[in-house]
């Protein structure tokens, strides 16, 4: 395993490095590491002996995100995925180690270990003890299969458009084409690649709801629904409370959402707006980045110094150590994401740029969490440097509106234009948010559906909250399939809701910037470094912010964004 570096030591991605380890050796390690607890006298003996075990974990987690990553990278590569699979095997039986251990430490010596980081550390561990069990070791192996079978399924997507191929990220420039037609051929080529893949990928889904039922219910849950509700660490919210949010974005944001998509149909010069559509601005088409991907990465440099200089510099750090993926290439993974290699104390962002909007955007989002990750990487435990899912993409999300004045470095004249589109996006996004999220609910409640019935599902969530949808004579779309681009409901089920409730909180965010921009960064940074050593609800409020789970929250916030977009 590698040895953790000092924090700031400037070891370049290259030179980045993560043996596979050795399942009896590590088994050894936490054997004495269990004595060293028991055995220990002290409040000060017992934290020597959790930093000990703080550090091994770090080491693990370097490992499997290391693995994850350089799989992600080239999906195509042997060696790369030989790896990838040895990690889906060992990682189940390293939990079940993690796991004893944090029940030894929940069980004896807790107030010592308290007053060093706080309770939330042990609601989140109440969550993990209760998601494992050796009982589904083998699912766990079998559940990582088949996300990578979903990702390799995608990463092969070769699309002839345009009189060349293309991959599934390279294709969207041209479904934002100011021709209406051009548009349309775009996205009936990518779905086209759905439909012919249709039978694979319900397949694997059908196999992922069933396996994933099965666990839970060897856990002792009634189903996956309360097992990945646990898994989200979510400890103080629940199901009840995600239902009456959604119903809010139902009342106060469809009826929104459902203008933007007119006044977007006025701009075009159509009389309905189709599905092909939707994503473009205006008949002048979308904003794009003035140049290439090194062209932005350089732009960047200005826009995060303007931020705050302690941003500035953080990126600054970023591109000299080459912790940015940014270009796609065939065989890459699609999607972007941020991940942490704790022993470096570095985040590594990831991308696949195609010469969109999109690629600003991502790349400012993920350095949002990326900015959190560093901020906290001297908070007491691991457990802490990456807060749950609602809270990270509230680092994210943010730091997208505290990027947007500055947006000319990007997209000169047409800034203000992107500010516009960015907006519109934001309340569109938070219905096919919640639908995603709805949809899921409805899925895990009926693990014995069968694939048309899950399909009939989506259509019942477009109906509700994506009623302007029409789809044309896009039959792969018009039956129910959109979900099935979207990696997070095969890889992170019941991640997306929490993408929403984040950006519930940004918007507050920009809604404060706009008063007091300077103020604003400084709360914004404060949030960053606590990480996640406390529950949502508690960083929520120690923001300043409103809960989105408070009745009547989203009221204001839809009406500011309606006022300065119509």
């Amino acid at each position: 395993m590698p040895v953790a570096n000092p924090h700031n030591a400037e070891v370049a991605f290259s030179a980045m490095s993560a043996q596979t380890p050795d399942l009896d050796a590590v088994s050894a390690e936490y054997q004495r590491l269990a004595t060293a607890w028991q055995d220990a006298r002290t409040e000060s003996a017992r934290w020597e002996a959790f930093e000990r075990w703080d550090r091994l974990r770090r080491s693990l987690q370097t490992w499997q995100a290391l693995t994850r990553l350089r799989y992600d990278q080239d999906t195509r590569d042997p060696k790369r995925k030989d790896a990838r699979e040895q990690l889906d095997r060992l990682t189940p039986q390293l939990t079940a180690l993690d796991t004893k251990h944090k029940r030894l430490l929940l069980d004896s010596g807790r107030a010592d270990l308290e007053r060093k980081t706080g309770p939330h550390l042990f609601a989140l561990w109440e969550a993990d003890l209760s998601t494992f069990a050796p009982e589904i070791e083998a699912d766990l192996t079998r559940e990582a299969q088949l996300e990578a079978q979903y990702t390799e399924l995608i990463a092969s997507a070769e699309l002839q458009f345009d009189g060349r191929p293309l991959n599934l990220a390279r294709i969207e420039p041209y479904t934002q084409s100011t021709d209406r037609d051009a548009r349309y051929q775009a996205q009936r080529t990518k779905w086209t690649f759905f439909a012919e893949h249709q039978a694979d990928l319900d397949k694997i889904y059908d196999e992922m709801v069933r396996l994933r039922d099965r666990m839970a219910k060897k856990l002792g849950f009634a189903n996956f629904i309360e097992l990945a509700y646990r898994r989200m660490n979510r400890t103080d919210y629940g199901q009840a409370d995600v239902e009456r949010y959604r119903d809010q974005i139902a009342r106060d944001i469809v009826p929104v959402a459902a203008e933007v998509i007119a006044r977007r149909g006025k701009r075009l010069g159509v009389a309905k707006v189709m599905f092909w559509d939707e994503n473009m601005f205006s008949t002048a088409g979308n904003p794009k980045p003035g140049g290439d991907d090194a062209w932005v990465v350089a732009q960047a440099r200005a826009v995060f110094e303007a931020v705050d200089p302690e941003v500035g510099r953080f990126y600054d750090m970023m591109v000299r150590r080459d912790l940015l993926d940014l270009q796609t290439r065939d065989g890459k993974a699609a999607g972007g994401y941020c991940t942490a290699l704790a022993d470096y104390d570095v985040p590594f962002i990831f991308a696949n740029f195609n010469g969109t909007r999109g690629d600003v955007d991502v790349l400012v989002h993920e350095m949002g969490h990326a900015l959190a990750d560093w901020e906290s990487r001297t908070l007491p435990t691991l457990d802490y440097l990456n807060a749950t899912a609602e809270t990270a993409e509230i680092h994210s999300m943010t730091m997208e509106y505290l990027a947007a004045p500055h947006a000319e470095r990007f997209f000169g004249a047409d800034a203000e234009r992107y500010r516009q589109q960015h907006l519109e996006d934001a309340i569109l996004f938070l219905p096919y948010g919640v639908a995603i999220d709805h949809f899921q609910h409805l899925v895990y409640a009926n693990p014995t559906a069968t694939a048309a019935e899950r399909h009939k599902m989506w259509q019942q969530m477009e109906a509700k909250y994506l009623h302007w949808r029409r789809y044309g004579d896009l039959p792969y779309l018009a039956m129910g399939g959109l979900w099935q681009a979207k990696g997070h409901i095969y890889q992170a089920p019941f991640y997306y809701i929490d993408y929403t409730l984040a950006l519930c909180c940004a918007l507050q965010f920009w809604s404060k910037a706009r008063a007091d921009y300077r103020a604003t960064v400084k709360e914004y940074l404060a949030l960053c470094k606590r990480g996640g050593e406390a529950a949502f609800g508690e960083l929520v409020r120690g923001a300043g912010l409103r809960s989105p789970f408070e009745d009547g929250s989203l009221r204001g916030v839809a009406q500011q964004v309606r006022t300065a977009i119509i």
